[in-house]
């Protein structure tokens, strides 16, 4: 039971450990390195199981079940040595004759355990019992075990010379891959002195843990940073680098909730429309037009440095007021109005804005306090534009 045990302890923590690794989730440049690495984590599982059940069957003296389950154990071993030598190709994204040979020998080794196999259907050229059910390994097994030694030993040295020529967290990714592999040949020159020792699966379960601590985890992190930027930009306007609607509109969804659970109190609107940006664009063309935007949207975000600032549409802009800003309000658009005035009497940026807050009594929405404001809004535009005229 002792050596079933080893297999017992090594395929729960393969479980544990390589769960995340073994859902079929794709991900970033190393898609096809992570299905194959995949697989061979799928290969290992079964080989962990194999070898539970020939440390249960060969304690209790089931010979034909031994057996046929040692047969599986080494096919299931060797397939694993290919699905690893197709990872290793793939994740150094080699395509040149040195990884078309890696490939090539993990396809004949094998080629070479499924015939050494049917052999042995008829003569014990790789394992068999002898009368008192002892178990006797073959020269082939040793030969096919050096075979899957030296290949897990070319891919290590292999990836060591990549290692060489990379950088940063590549470098170090390339490494562990190299050294996982190291471990391996070692492990199975033991496995190979010693038959009756569970030496494969203790090395299995190193080169996995190997690979999910330095290689796995980091490229999890790397990815889940990637994906973030790419949320940020997807939140972002392009024109002016401030929250774009998207961001708006989940941004109210998320004040309509905490209103409904009362985890928000008080807040409030500012909304912005640019005057004269139409003319911009008919007289100096759209580029002078997204530079009075951008221009535009400076002023806003100097004014209110301490809330969200949205683009919600071409010329228009809106502020949620919170903290400092919610604060100081009255004052900060009573500023702003009378820069945009001196603005207006130097030729500069004209914006009209508007500002109210919620009111917890009578307020049922978010767009009841937004109404509210852009009918300010729309006063303060009046205003300006009698002023020009």
């Amino acid at each position: 039971m002792y050596y079933a045990s080893i297999g017992m302890l090594s395929i729960v923590v393969h479980l544990i450990i390589n769960f995340e690794a073994m859902k079929n989730v794709s991900q970033k440049k190393t898609d096809s390195a992570r299905g194959r690495y995949r697989h061979f984590l799928y290969a290992v599982t079964i080989y962990y199981v194999t070898d539970i059940l020939w440390g249960i069957l060969y304690e209790h003296g089931l010979i034909l079940l031994t057996y046929i389950d040692t047969m599986i154990y080494f096919g299931v071993m060797v397939l694993s040595v290919l699905l690893w030598t197709r990872f290793v190709v793939s994740y150094l994204d080699n395509k040149k004759n040195f990884g078309k040979f890696l490939l090539g020998s993990g396809w004949i080794l094998m080629t070479y355990q499924i015939i050494v196999l049917i052999i042995n259907l008829f003569h014990p050229v790789a394992f068999g019992f002898d009368e008192q059910k002892e178990y006797v390994a073959g020269m082939a097994r040793f030969i096919a075990l050096g075979l899957q030694m030296i290949l897990f030993f070319l891919t290590s040295v292999y990836a060591l010379f990549v290692t060489v020529k990379s950088e940063g967290t590549e470098k170090a990714h390339h490494r562990t891959i190299g050294f996982s592999g190291i471990v391996m040949t070692i492990f199975i020159a033991l496995q190979s002195l010693f038959p009756l020792m569970p030496f494969y699966a203790v090395g299995c379960l190193l080169t996995t843990c190997m690979i999910h601590s330095f290689v796995y985890k980091d490229e999890t992190i790397e990815y889940d940073r990637e994906i973030e930027v790419a949320m940020e930009k997807s939140y972002r306007d392009g024109l002016t680098g401030v929250k774009n609607k998207l961001a708006y509109l989940e941004n109210i969804a998320r004040i309509e909730m905490e209103i409904e659970c009362g985890q928000i109190r008080e807040y409030g609107v500012a909304v912005f429309d640019l005057n004269g940006l139409k003319k911009v664009n008919d007289t100096q063309g759209h580029d002078a037009g997204d530079e009075y935007i951008q221009l535009a949207c400076s002023l806003i975000c100097r004014t209110y440095k301490h809330s969200p600032v949205y683009r919600i549409g071409g010329d228009e802009f809106a502020v949620i007021l919170e903290g400092e800003d919610y604060r100081n309000r009255t004052e900060l658009i009573r500023t702003f109005e009378r820069e945009v005035d001196d603005n207006q009497k130097r030729g500069g940026v004209v914006i009209s804005g508007g500002m109210d807050i919620y009111r917890s009594e009578t307020d049922h929405s978010y767009n009841d306090v937004f109404r509210r404001a852009d009918r300010k809004m729309y006063e303060r535009k009046k205003k300006l534009n009698a002023m020009e005229e």
